[in-house]
């Protein structure tokens, strides 16, 4: 037992040597979220709080990231979600792309699956009250009505 204990250990020390990157891609001037559309200062700060640190590019990694294999953990998923959407880039996105998006950023808050409950860990001030749920969905559905209505012209 007291080997296995040795062998989980050095293991540990070892993988610590195996840091993420944790390099933002450069600002984007022009193409984020928040900077593009009208959005209240209370919508806004509730969109920054929750959602910017795994769907943007400014992303503020908390102390724990320097810990492998958490920070493994830590940096997949926040590729994930980039890659799923981007609120740094999101001017990038075709109307119809940014609709689509919209519609499944109104789905996720309804849902209550965004943010995702790990998060809450580290960031207790990211857990949405019911009343910032309903700001984010109204706003998101005013955006994506706006958005199709463009389409349309």
């Amino acid at each position: 037992m007291k080997k296995v204990l040795v062998a989980l250990l050095v293991a540990f020390i070892i993988i610590q040597f195996f840091p993420i990157d944790k390099t933002n891609p450069a600002p984007t001037p022009g193409m984020d979220f928040i900077k593009i559309k009208n959005i209240p200062q209370e919508t806004a700060t509730i969109i920054t709080t929750s959602c910017y640190d795994c769907h943007s590019n400014e992303t503020k990694y908390p102390w724990y990231s320097n810990i492998s294999p958490a920070s493994w953990y830590m940096k997949n998923h926040i590729d994930e979600a980039r890659k799923h959407l981007n609120f740094s880039t999101f001017a990038m996105y075709e109307p119809k792309k940014q609709a689509h998006k919209l519609d499944e950023c109104i789905e996720m808050v309804e849902k209550k699956e965004m943010p995702l409950e790990s998060y809450f860990v580290g960031h207790q001030g990211a857990k949405l009250t019911d009343e910032q749920r309903k700001a984010l969905i109204d706003y998101f559905k005013k955006e994506k009505a706006e958005t199709e209505r463009k389409m349309a012209l």
